[in-house]
């Protein structure tokens, strides 16, 4: 059966629908409206777990609840990329992993370099910030590379996928370790026990989504009070859902489909809505532009992505004595265009700084500005060196890729 044409269905939809949300937040916080906006976000809200009710705010809400289905979302590409996609090899997820790790490191060397080490002021208060510029906004990097539509060769955006993915799984560990609270030992128990029992449910054979998806809401609960990320639950639980029901079916794919079109078009740009946008004034526009957290982050996104990525595939390649997925010319583009952090890189700010409002503001511009300039620089890069003329290719769209990654893997491609 044809895949579906409309609108939404492109790759470039979410990274359009993103854009929009964005422009909103800021036209809704720099409005007349603005304090009335502000107010819902912080207003109280209670949600029924049966005997249990958990209070919170709106902005909370979307941060903890919203995102852990984005998360859940994420976990389950991650675990079918892993079980039948192309890191099912590991030779084939070697080079896009080495990518991915530069494209982690050097971010953060070049955010701490510039938001703490040369701002001493800040000291260990910036220093915190170091994780926000090392992550992949996947559904707005590949939006932005559709961009040049039939021009791409699938090599090199299969290589962009495999490069995201093994990114946000680098994300999500970063996020475990390095920004939970002090640790409740009860509530980390109970939340070990409902994963065990997830598992559990794997391994006797239990195929049907729905008790995995009450067992992730106990586990979202647990978490909530353990001291640890509680978005982290969408990721436990993703990796406790079967892969393969024994007429062959894929509990798990279907879990993934069935959550693509309301994250991508929902989840992610209500999030963009609630935490990218904040009021600006004046004086204050300037410092936050100038603030050295927002430099480090933009400069992290800008520079510290592509010089990290391609540094270490060239090294991997010669470590592994592989061919380059792809032209360096390309790679170069292409690990520009992965300088688009947005959705993660705003999450991991706010993280990073719940204690800091003040703070805010140059997260939040140094996010979008170093996305958009990677983008817009990515861009201009690949429509220079990419050929022009290639035939259409049928393998045109993310969804198209995926499937192409699963049977072949991310290196066979190169054309």
């Amino acid at each position: 059966m044809a895949r579906s044409t409309s609108w939404y269905a492109r790759d470039a939809a979410p990274g359009i629908i993103l854009l929009g949300a964005t422009a909103l937040s800021f036209l809704l916080n720099n409005s007349f409206a603005g304090d009335a906006f502000r107010a819902l976000l912080d207003a109280d809200i209670s949600i029924p777990l049966g005997d249990f009710t958990a209070n919170t705010t709106l902005a909370k809400f979307i941060k903890n609840a919203l995102m852990a289905v984005f998360f859940l979302y994420v976990g389950l590409e991650l675990k079918r990329e892993c079980i039948e996609g192309p890191f099912r090899n590991p030779r084939e997820a070697a080079l896009p992993a080495m990518g991915a790790l530069g494209g982690m490191a050097a971010p953060a060397l070049i955010y701490l370099a510039i938001a703490a080490f040369l701002h001493p002021a800040g000291g260990p208060e910036y220093a915190r910030g170091w994780a926000i510029p090392t992550a992949t906004d996947i559904a707005f990097a590949i939006g932005v590379l559709s961009l040049l539509g039939s021009r791409v060769p699938s090599g090199l955006r299969l290589f962009l996928l495999a490069l995201a993915i093994a990114d946000d799984l680098g994300a999500i560990l970063v996020i475990a370790v390095f920004y939970s609270a002090s640790v409740s030992l009860a509530a980390s128990i109970a939340a070990a026990s409902i994963f065990i029992a997830l598992m559990a449910m794997n391994r006797l054979g239990v195929t049907r989504l729905w008790p995995y998806v009450a067992g992730g809401v106990a586990l979202w609960v647990a978490m909530a009070g353990s001291g640890v990320s509680p978005t982290l639950a969408g990721v436990l639980t993703a990796l406790a859902v079967p892969m393969r029901r024994p007429d062959g079916g894929s509990p798990l794919i279907d879990a993934e489909h069935a959550l693509k079109g309301p994250v991508q078009l929902g989840v992610m740009p209500v999030f963009a809505l609630a935490v990218a946008g904040v009021a600006v004034e004046g004086p204050g526009l300037a410092a936050a532009l100038a603030h050295p957290v927002s430099l480090g982050v933009a400069f992290g996104l800008l520079v510290g992505k592509p010089l990290g990525i391609v540094a270490f595939t060239w090294a991997g390649a010669m470590v592994l004595k592989q061919k380059p997925p792809c032209a360096w010319p390309h790679l170069v583009g292409v690990a520009l265009i992965a300088g688009v952090g947005f959705t993660m890189s705003l999450f991991v700010g706010a993280l990073a700084f719940p204690d800091h409002p003040d703070l805010a503001a140059p997260v939040r511009f140094g996010v979008i500005g170093g996305s958009f300039l990677s983008a817009a620089v990515g861009l201009l890069l690949l429509n220079v060196v990419l050929p022009r003329g290639r035939a259409p290719d049928p393998r045109t769209s993310l969804s198209a890729d995926e499937d192409l990654a699963e049977s072949r893997g991310v290196l066979q491609d190169n054309d």
